[in-house]
């Protein structure tokens, strides 16, 4: 096991990691949450 194995063993790790995030973030089951909390800072203080 070489420096080059370790490099691409962590890019594949790091690549699976960013597509598991951007598969949670557009998943359905987040999407009405999203929305609410896109929408606070329009929100009026009472």
């Amino acid at each position: 096991m070489d420096i080059t194995f370790l490099r691409v063993a962590a890019t594949v790790v790091s690549f699976a990691t960013f597509l598991g995030i951007v598969a949670w973030a557009y998943s359905r089951r987040n999407a009405e949450r999203f929305r609410e909390a896109a929408q606070l800072p329009f929100e009026q203080q009472d």
